[in-house]
């Protein structure tokens, strides 16, 4: 069942017949239905974020602190202490969250989530940072700036348009080191040793600093950890509600 909040600006899938105790966040062009297996039986909300699934686009592109922010009325209709499960970009938002909301946020589970980059980015071939120039002072038109975007951005790039592009961009370039360091509750960190999108050694990494981060990897398991291991996230989910 789908519920509304902030006059329909966010909409989330509800599970189980009680008060919600965890809070899911989907990832990148991926909706509130890839937590069903995660969490049958519970009594959760798993959101459709502004601009996936059911939630109509933010108005503006928006970093993952807004996103966060926009959560304000889930975590007021419900009114107290959640586990939030993010996986990818999801999890991104939940740190943020974390940090933003301490008395909302009892303890985190992140899966598959690139909150920090082992490696130099890629920097754009020569060719398409001048054509990028010449794009913004209108001397190269639209349709070949769309084609030159198509053929060298990635998969999540070149699939988003209009003001998602836009939040994608932002969200790509931004980095969590002191959201990490800052965060107060129990993490529960649940990886693939096979997830080629956040490499294992992103979690590694981040547990470091979070310092009081358990790290559990899943052998042969890729990105999209709630399709494929469910139940190493609910185990995950069943030990941050104990703690």
């Amino acid at each position: 069942m789908l519920k509304a909040f902030d006059s329909g600006r966010l909409f989330g899938a509800v599970h189980g017949s009680g008060s919600a105790r965890v809070l899911a966040l989907h990832g990148w062009r991926r909706t509130s239905a890839d937590f069903g297996d995660t969490l049958a039986g519970l009594d959760a909300i798993a959101v459709d974020l502004p601009g996936f699934g059911a939630s109509p686009p933010p108005p503006e592109p928006w970093g993952s602190a807004a996103y966060a922010a926009a959560l304000d009325p889930v975590l007021d209709d419900i009114g107290h202490p959640l586990v939030v499960l993010g996986h990818s970009f999801g999890g991104r938002v939940a740190v943020r969250l974390a940090v933003r909301r301490p008395d909302a946020v009892r303890a985190l589970v992140l899966t598959g989530v690139p909150l920090l980059r082992t490696a130099p980015a890629r920097k754009a071939p020569a060719a398409f940072r001048v054509a990028r120039w010449l794009h913004h002072r209108g001397l190269l038109p639209d349709a070949r700036m769309e084609a030159l975007r198509q053929r060298h951005g990635s998969a999540d790039y070149r699939a988003a348009t209009g003001v998602m592009r836009d939040v994608f961009v932002r969200v790509v370039n931004e980095t969590y080191d002191d959201d990490l360091r800052a965060l107060a509750c129990p993490v529960e960190l649940v990886w693939g040793d096979d997830d080629t999108e956040a490499p294992l050694a992103v979690a590694q990494a981040a547990a470091e600093r979070i310092g009081s981060a358990t790290l559990t990897v899943v052998g042969g398991a890729g990105h999209l950890t709630p399709l494929t291991i469910p139940a190493e996230l609910r185990a995950a989910l069943d030990r941050a509600a104990g703690r």
